[in-house]
């Protein structure tokens, strides 16, 4: 991998897949980056065809390819944050992480199993190489509810359990891990995230507005990107997680028509950031 002696404008590269309906995936992380002033990269590592309806069809990339995109960036492009979001089966979870062997920056790894409609992403026999070869080499680790139960293998329903889940993931993959609590029920008027982070725990919460359905394709997506852009940004960890989360808040709030009934998530032109609370809590 190229050293770099000088200067470079942020740049982010995100390992994901294509998302012909334009919420999630690549295009919601690339238009995130934008967002937050970071030049984008990317790694396609398959091609839906979907909508924020459904998915239609997916057509993963061979593996090698995944692995000529990384080699193709990091031979050029000086990187400041990576994140990985769908990336399929086994083989291609393997280019992947060895690709990434050697990064010079920090890793956001969003995995990507259980998409916010409930459909299951990743097959399941690469949920092992997910836990043994890529999660060891996460920085920081953003599961949804469903994902996390997977990832442990228990169910994770009341607060003191998502708590000692993330807990339990920072200290199994020896990272920092966002637990999202948007599956959670309870409560109905915030929206809130459990931080493991230096042996400490929070709560990362923000209010929790209605929207139309389907607005909220692409979450996820757009949180880790967020994230990985304040990274790449070297903003301190704390701020970049109330940034990330206020940005999700504030595209959901302004969200855009883009169908008959159907609005999209869209970056917003206000500061929600100011809105969003991380308060240390213990077990």
């Amino acid at each position: 991998m190229k050293n770099f002696d000088h200067e470079c404008y942020p740049v982010a590269l995100t390992i994901a897949g294509s998302d012909s309906g334009g919420g999630a995936g690549i295009q919601a992380d690339l238009r995130t980056f934008n967002a937050f002033g970071v030049f984008g990269c990317s790694a396609i590592t398959a091609i839906t065809s979907q909508n924020p309806l459904a998915v239609r069809r997916i057509d993963p990339l061979p593996p090698e390819a995944v692995a000529a995109q990384l080699a193709a960036v990091f031979e050029a492009v000086q990187i400041g944050c990576i994140k990985t979001g769908m990336l399929g089966g086994a083989a291609t979870i393997q280019a992947a992480a060895e690709g990434l062997t050697n990064r010079p920056c920090k890793l956001v790894v969003d995995p990507v199993m259980v998409a916010t409609s409930g459909a299951r992403l990743l097959p399941d026999e690469a949920l092992e190489v997910l836990r043994t070869v890529l999660l060891p080499l996460a920085d920081w680790l953003t599961p949804n509810l469903p994902e996390a139960e997977l990832l442990l293998g228990r169910p994770l329903r009341q607060r003191d359990e998502m708590r000692r889940g993330a807990q339990e993931c920072a200290e199994r993959w020896q990272c920092s891990c966002v637990l999202k609590g948007g599956h959670a029920a309870g409560d109905r008027d915030n929206a809130v995230d459990i931080v493991a982070h230096d042996g400490k725990l929070y709560e990362l919460s923000s209010p929790r507005i209605a929207v139309e359905k389907y607005c909220d394709h692409g979450t996820g997506c757009t949180f880790s990107a967020a994230l990985a852009a304040g990274l790449a940004l070297d903003m301190p960890w704390k701020k970049a997680l109330a940034s990330a989360k206020g940005f999700v808040l504030g595209s959901l709030a302004e969200a855009v028509q883009i169908g008959p009934k159907l609005q999209a998530m869209y970056p917003p032109e206000e500061a929600w950031y100011d809105r969003v609370e991380l308060r240390r809590i213990t077990i």
